[in-house]
């Protein structure tokens, strides 16, 4: 007994070597091989009976199908590739939970990369340039170039979400209406000195934010002594440097708009910890992008909400439809609705 349960463990390990192989599925299955592989990846094109013979003998088999080598012989690697700035700032989490989750759902996996110095730029370029990656996505026109390579060079697709680029299928938000309604909102409740606190130099969207900003003061009819302008970062930091400038202004403005949450809310935080000043009371806030600490701050932060999630899903969807080889929107780029949310940080000027 003991004999015969050697011999069938070793049945057993003989079995668990052998790797089910595409012939063993069309073997068991009375048909060809081109047949179990239609039946796999083009299920349409074989007759129901045929595939259910195919998919009795899968299941008895175990075959599992090797991915790999499929992607391989059709000239795709089933993978995408994210580039971001930093993920810590707290408004890309969404865009890129809806980016994954769609590309995932279509079976492919994302690889995120940084351009944070030359080593992590040139591998990213050599993927590219390699075959390994079928796309790109930029987040905020984040794209690796180097030694005068880019990854246009790579002749994949490429998305940028919140940038425009030229050579990539743009998806944005108005930054130049969205910032010229943070103004409008504070101009309209009476604010007549304000404060403009910016992003990155150069950066995209600071630029269009900015130029919306001074659209609406000149506008309104409001001098340059009534419109101020402090640099910043887009960090809860910077905005807490910001406040701290504030505070040394002989005649402070009563409303201040932030180029991002992140810059509001350490702005806010500042102003009552150190100088006991309350937001709205003594001065309004406006921030933009609608980041989830947004609505936890105290108080709740007036703020231009971006559509977070779907600017992820919108971009893998033109990404996925780029790769299926239908043309691109028309002018390259699709502009989805942010909208100003009114909360607790902005009041009546008094």
């Amino acid at each position: 007994m003991a004999a015969g349960g050697k011999g069938g463990a070793r049945r057993q390990a003989a079995q668990a070597r052998h790797v089910v192989r595409i012939a063993d599925v069309a073997r068991a299955a009375g048909v060809s091989t081109a047949t179990v592989s239609r039946a796999l990846s083009a299920p349409a094109q074989v007759s129901p009976a045929k595939r259910d013979k195919v998919m009795a003998a899968v299941r008895s088999l175990g075959y599992t199908p090797n991915a790999a080598a499929r992607d391989l012989r059709a000239g795709s690697s089933r993978s995408i590739l994210v580039v971001t700035g930093t993920r810590a700032n707290p408004f890309f989490a969404q865009v890129l939970e809806g980016l994954s989750d769609t590309l995932s759902a279509e079976g492919y996996a994302v690889v995120m990369g940084t351009c944070g110095n030359e080593a992590q730029t040139t591998h990213l370029l050599d993927l590219v340039h390699a075959g390994r990656l079928d796309g790109v996505v930029a987040v905020s026109g984040k794209l690796p170039a180097a030694g005068g390579r880019t990854v246009f060079g790579g002749k994949v697709p490429v998305v940028s979400i919140c940038a425009e680029v030229e050579g990539a299928i743009n998806v944005l938000v108005d930054d130049f209406a969205c910032a010229k309604a943070q103004a409008e909102h504070l101009i309209g409740l009476g604010h007549r000195r304000l404060l403009y606190v910016a992003g990155p130099e150069g950066n995209y969207n600071e630029l269009r934010r900015f130029a919306g900003f001074l659209a609406a003061t000149e506008r309104a009819g409001l001098f340059a002594g009534e419109v101020f302008r402090f640099s910043g970062d887009f960090l809860f930091s910077g905005g807490a440097a910001a406040a701290l400038r504030f505070l040394d202004l002989p005649h402070r403005p009563t409303g201040v708009v932030c180029c991002n949450d992140e810059m509001a809310i350490g702005f806010i935080k500042t102003l009552r910890v150190v100088a006991r000043i309350e937001v709205p009371r003594d001065v309004s806030v406006v921030g933009f992008d609608g980041i989830e600490f947004a609505d936890y701050c105290e108080p709740t932060l007036t703020t231009i909400h971006q559509p977070q999630r779907a600017l992820g899903e919108t971009s893998a969807k033109l990404l996925l439809a780029a790769l299926r080889g239908e043309a691109p929107p028309p002018g390259g780029r699709v502009v989805l609705e942010a909208r100003l949310r009114v909360a607790a940080s902005t009041g009546r000027a008094v």
